[in-house]
C-alpha cells in the first residue's frame, strides 16, 4: 500500500468535501493525514479494517464534547474527522523541567473529561473488570505453578478495587504526556480507548510517563505527583496509587502476550519496576 496514498483517502476526500490532503503517520490502527474542510484544518484518520479500539474512541469522543478532550467532527465505520490540535504534546513541559506543572494540566484535563453529565452510558464502551482480563489471566496462570508473582498480588487487589468502585464514569483511558496538546481551546487529550468505570482508573497510566526512567523510577517523584492528582482531582491518595499498581501490571500483562515483539521486554519491566515502587505503599 502507497502509505502517502491511501485507497480509501479519495473516497473521503469527496463524500465530506475535503481538500489539501497530507499524510501525517501510519499507525497499527490508521492512516492519519491533515485535510482542509471548508477553511478550517482537522485531521482524517482511516482506520484499518475490522479496528474496534479506535470505534471505542469515538464513542468516549461524542460522549467528552470538545470538554478536554478533541472534537469528533464525524465517522463512520471507515474513517474520523477530528479536531485538529497543532501545537506542542504536553511532554515538552516536562523536558524544560515542569513536570509537577504537566501533572496539574493533566488534573485539570481528566476533571473536564469527567465533569460531562453522565446520564445513560453510551453503548460501545469496555468496563474496567473486561479491561483487566489480561492480568487476571496472567495471575490465573502463575497460580497454576504455585508462583506468588506480582501478577498475583495485583490481580488479587484489582478485584478488589473493580468490586467497590467509586465515582463511576466514561473514561479515556490512556493518558499521558504524549496523547495531550495545545490549541487554542487549551490543553486537549485525543486517542481514547473509550472505558467505562472508576474516575480514579485516568490518573494511573500518568503516574507511568513519560519515557524518562529518572523521572518515572523514583519514589518521590511518583508519590509527589500521585498526591498533585489525588489533591485536584478530590481523589483518595490510596486508590491512587493502587490503580497505578494495577495498571502497571495490567500492562505488563498485555506485553508478556507478545513475546518476541520489538521491545516487549523493555516496557514489561519499565512497568514493572513502577509497580514494585508503588507496592510497599499498599496494604495488600
Amino acid at each position: 500500500m502507497n502509505t502517502l496514498h491511501h485507497p480509501k483517502l479519495d473516497h473521503y476526500l469527496t463524500a465530506w468535501k475535503l481538500s489539501n490532503s497530507r499524510f501525517l503517520a501510519q499507525t497499527m490502527t490508521s492512516h492519519i493525514y491533515t485535510v482542509s474542510c471548508a477553511t478550517e484544518t482537522v485531521i482524517l484518520k482511516l482506520l484499518s479494517p475490522f479496528e474496534v479500539d479506535e470505534q471505542r474512541g469515538a464513542v468516549a469522543l461524542r460522549h467528552f464534547d470538545g470538554h478536554g478532550a478533541v472534537r469528533l467532527l464525524r465517522s463512520d465505520e471507515g474513517a474520523h474527522l477530528l479536531e485538529y490540535a497543532p501545537g506542542d504534546e504536553l511532554v515538552t513541559l516536562v523536558e524544560r523541567g515542569e513536570d509537577e506543572n504537566a501533572t496539574r494540566i493533566i488534573a485539570q484535563v481528566i476533571q473536564q473529561l469527567h465533569s460531562v453529565p453522565q446520564n445513560i452510558p453510551p453503548a460501545g464502551l469496555v468496563t474496567l473488570e473486561r479491561w483487566f482480563e489480561a492480568l487476571f489471566k496472567q495471575a490465573e496462570a502463575d497460580r497454576q505453578m504455585q508462583r506468588d508473582s506480582i501478577f498475583v498480588r495485583s490481580a488479587s487487589l484489582a478485584r478488589r478495587l473493580l468490586l467497590e468502585q467509586r465515582d463511576v464514569r466514561v473514561l479515556h483511558g490512556d493518558i499521558h504526556h504524549r496523547n495531550l496538546r495545545q490549541t487554542s481551546r487549551g490543553w486537549l487529550t485525543f486517542d481514547p480507548k473509550g472505558l467505562i468505570g472508576e474516575r480514579t482508573y485516568d490518573c494511573a497510566n500518568t503516574l507511568c510517563n513519560p519515557v524518562m526512567p529518572e523521572l518515572v523510577h523514583n519514589e518521590t517523584r511518583l508519590l509527589t505527583n500521585a498526591a498533585i492528582l489525588a489533591d485536584a482531582l478530590a481523589l483518595d491518595l490510596s486508590r491512587v496509587l493502587a490503580f497505578t499498581y494495577a495498571y502497571a501490571c495490567l500492562n505488563a500483562s498485555w506485553w508478556l502476550l507478545r513475546q518476541g515483539a520489538k521491545e516487549a521486554d523493555e516496557i514489561v519491566a519499565w512497568h514493572l519496576k513502577v509497580a514494585l515502587l508503588v507496592e510497599p505503599q499498599l496494604r495488600l
